[in-house]
């Protein structure tokens, strides 16, 4: 039976090429994009999973609302992890983790390692986190101070093939010797941190400090297993009254109550660790994280490309199906029982699922490697580690045939001979109707898709060309000048010499891309209630005009003025929110210089145009600008001979004789590198969009070959009536141009709501005209237009005495 199954499935297969083709063809690009897709959103979800207590363990983070600043800060204060641990009971482990920002320079044997990738951690640190150690005692491996854990990798590029337990670094930014007590495997990639060096906890001085008013210590809590987390956040606020409400009152001369009264709040807060990579939206986070919403997106699209693919697989089988008809009904005349027919019809469904599972799965191994470099992942498909995948992938492919070979089986084996060998067999309305609203159900998912890439395309456009309030075109980034000494004002001054130079500032301080986070809490002179957190620059008097900005009021920092050490200068949105408007020069504004309530004050000198110093995904918040220098230099350059002044610039450095290597980048490509997600979402959006369409018009240029087919007769009568190729084309088009006209009408509202709430990430964006709706409509007709014309052309212009002649 299936021998003869086979062999009229491969019969049919040769006679029907074109819809052979584009079943296959369209199943395996759908099949292979969802696998790619479901491998990439599988791996965002899998994020910190890893871990044998990862559902018991939760992340404590700082919250609050000052002077309307909304705060949401990964890092809380020194003294947090142990205290909840003493205060609840269902607090079974508390460990922090502290992120060493230096570079460390790290002496071996001579030889000097640049480490920028270091934690101090808790000595529970790793009984709580599952990192498996290869070496070392994991209980005691941290116990002591100036020990460390480092990962496997690490210590191959240290120590070689030596065995570094017991091995000493010496640490010269710090000038001490480190011990290594401890060695882990590789941290996975899907973990939210990765350091190649955990240095104890007993090193940093701030560990043991008691002040709950500031701190930067990513503080996790293990619950008991099964605990709802949340019913550990609805005790915090009281625990935030106990240990921080005198600390407030003392720095800030108000109650905790007063405080919430004037509006503001601060609080603790709890995060589950498989939320912390796709639930981020906090500042200092250790690495950037992912995005929940791209993970719906991405999944969605997974799914719709799939149901797409299914769509046009059934569309053309069923159609392909009713040719068939006349071949049904001898079949049952000879003897053969509907359910031999039902047998031959899934057979052949599953049979052309089959190889477009195979043909996907080959398409997947290419588009891999594509793929990867766009997401920055490393995904592959893990046969080797997970055969049962193998397995489920092949009964996937049984089950797509079956579904999509049920309609056609069903509907044609319960046909009456009788009627179809008298040639009274027509295709039913309710067969026509399925076939048009699934191909509404395409146009409505590719015109969202167009929508929604149009959309992101604008925004990245907008964001690329929006005034920042700075120049980043010719701006030259030095990197570790510290290096340097006193050495790097003598470059400076040589710089400023260079034709090539047009300006020199020592900072480094920057608007994009790798800076200094420096931020206290400031409130005007006189009223101490209006306390906001501000970000504060460390600059020259060379820094603005270097950079480009724009003094609105007062002046810049001057060598000419000693009392400018006293001064700084504030940005629009400092003056607007302290009330100073265009008059801020010569206020006072004053900052707590330290957590036990000790205030300084400064007299405002100047006002700088607002800019962009963070991305536009954030307003712009209050700044000042103090005079001070810190390393790094900023170097606004000519546009011609940048090869030559960089050239020189590499000579120059080697003659220090320092062991930093010269670094260097230019503002516009840091600035570029702040939006490298979005762009590399835009650029997978509009490809999976070209995708779907290109599916959906495979499945419509099978419909309209179908439909010509049908109506070759009537076409033929039509021609020899007087039609011309015009009205043949315009008949055979006008129905499918409703049913993309419908889509537009559903696709349409929905795409604008969607859209509208992803702009929402956007402090700055752009406005959804009503062109993006229409442009993308006009496409996809000009599209379905395009690919249905093809045959109708083809049947306006074919001879009418060929398909008249069995008449």
């Amino acid at each position: 039976m299936l021998r003869n199954y086979l062999k009229i499935a491969l019969r049919n297969l040769v006679r029907n090429k074109v819809y052979s083709f584009i079943n296959v063809f369209g199943l395996a690009i759908g099949i292979a994009t969802c696998l790619v897709i479901s491998l990439f959103v599988v791996d965002e979800l899998s994020f910190d999973r890893f871990h044998a207590k990862a559902d018991q363990i939760v992340r404590v983070t700082f919250g609050g609302v000052m002077s309307g600043e909304v705060m949401k800060e990964a890092g809380v204060m020194a003294p947090v992890a142990q205290s909840l641990k003493n205060d609840f009971p269902e607090v079974l482990e508390a460990t922090r983790m502290q992120q060493r920002i230096e570079n460390f320079k790290i002496i071996y044997k001579g030889k000097t390692f640049k480490e920028n990738k270091m934690a101090a951690v808790d000595a529970n640190f790793f009984q709580v986190f599952t990192l498996p150690f290869l070496k070392g005692d994991v209980k005691t491996a941290l116990v002591e101070p100036n020990t460390l854990v480092i990962t496997e990798e690490t210590a191959r590029r240290y120590f070689g093939n030596e065995d570094p337990i017991g091995k000493t670094l010496f640490f010269k930014n710090a000038n001490s010797y480190k011990k290594v007590t401890g060695v882990i495997a590789e941290i996975p990639a899907n973990s939210h941190f990765h350091f190649g060096i955990f240095g104890s906890m007993a090193d940093v001085p701030e560990a043991k400090s008691t002040s709950y008013m500031s701190g930067t210590f990513y503080t996790y809590l293990v619950l008991p297993a099964g605990y709802d987390y949340r019913k550990l956040q609805a005790k915090l606020p009281r625990f935030v009254e106990k240990h921080m409400s005198g600390e407030l009152k003392l720095a800030f001369g108000m109650t905790l109550k007063e405080f919430r009264k004037k509006g503001n709040d601060i609080g603790l807060n709890l995060q589950p660790l498989t939320d912390i990579h796709l639930r981020s939206g906090f500042t200092n986070g250790i690495e950037a994280g992912g995005n929940i919403r791209y993970v719906y997106i991405f999944g969605a699209i997974a799914l719709f490309m799939l149901l797409i693919a299914c769509i046009n697989f059934m569309n053309l089988s069923t159609a392909s199906a009713s040719k068939r008809a006349k071949e049904v009904g001898i079949r049952k005349v000879l003897g053969s029982f509907q359910t031999d027919l039902i047998g031959q019809f899934l057979f052949e469904s599953i049979l052309l699922a089959s190889i477009a599972l195979l043909l996907a799965l080959g398409l997947v191994q290419l588009l891999l490697p594509v793929f990867n470099g766009l997401a920055d992942k490393n995904l592959s498909l893990p046969f080797a580690s997970n055969p049962l995948l193998l397995a489920g992938l092949l009964a996937f492919g049984i089950l797509v045939g079956i579904l999509a070979g049920s309609y056609p089986a069903f509907f044609l084996s319960s046909f009456k001979p009788v009627a179809i060998l008298k040639s009274r067999f027509t295709t039913s309305r309710k067969s026509i109707g399925l076939r048009s609203g699934l191909v509404v159900f395409q146009f409505f998912i590719s015109i969202f898709l167009i929508v929604g890439t149009v959309v992101v395309s604008r925004q990245l456009a907008y964001i690329q060309n929006k005034r920042l309030g700075f120049e980043k075109e010719q701006i030259l980034v030095v990197r570790n000048t510290d290096a340097l000494g006193s050495r790097e004002q003598v470059w400076k001054d040589k710089l400023l010499q260079d034709r090539r130079v047009v300006n020199v500032s020592n900072s480094g301080f920057l608007p994009v891309g790798s800076s200094y986070e420096n931020r206290i809490s400031t409130f005007p002179d006189g009223n101490s209630t209006q306390i906001r957190r501000t970000q504060v620059y460390q600059i020259d008097d060379r820094y603005i005009p270097t950079i480009g900005m724009k003094i609105l009021a007062g002046r810049n920092f001057s060598k000419n003025f000693p009392t400018d050490s006293a001064g700084v200068i504030v940005n629009e949105a400092m003056a607007k929110l302290f009330g100073w408007g265009k008059n801020a020069v010569g206020h006072k504004v004053n900052y707590f210089k330290d957590n036990k309530g000790g205030t300084a004050q400064a007299t405002v000198i100047g006002i700088v145009k607002d800019f962009h110093y963070k991305s536009l995904h954030e307003e712009i918040a209050p700044l000042m600008m103090v005079l001070s220098s810190t390393p790094g230099l900023i170097i606004k350059v000519k546009p011609t001979d940048v090869s030559g002044l960089l050239a020189s610039l590499k000579t120059e450095w080697k003659t220090f004789n320092v062991e930093e290597p010269f670094s260097y980048s230019f503002l516009d490509e840091d600035f570029d590198k702040t939006y490298v997600a979005e762009r590399k979402t835009s650029t997978i959006l509009g490809i999976f969009a070209g995708l779907t369409i290109f599916i959906a018009c495979l499945g419509l240029f099978g419909l309209a070959t179908f439909t010509a087919d049908q109506r070759t007769k009537e076409i033929g009568i039509r021609k020899v009536l007087g039609a011309s190729a015009g009205q043949i084309v315009g008949l055979l088009s006008k129905d499918f141009m409703k049913l993309i006209l419908i889509a537009c009408a559903f696709a349409f509202p929905l795409s604008w709501y969607a859209m509208h709430q992803w702009l929402q990430d956007y402090a700055y964006r752009i406005d959804m005209g009503w062109w993006i709706f229409i442009a993308s409509g006009i496409l996809a007709l000009a599209i379905a237009l395009l690919t249905v014309s093809f045959q109708a052309v083809k049947a306006a212009l074919a001879n009418p005495v060929e398909s008249l002649r069995s008449d």
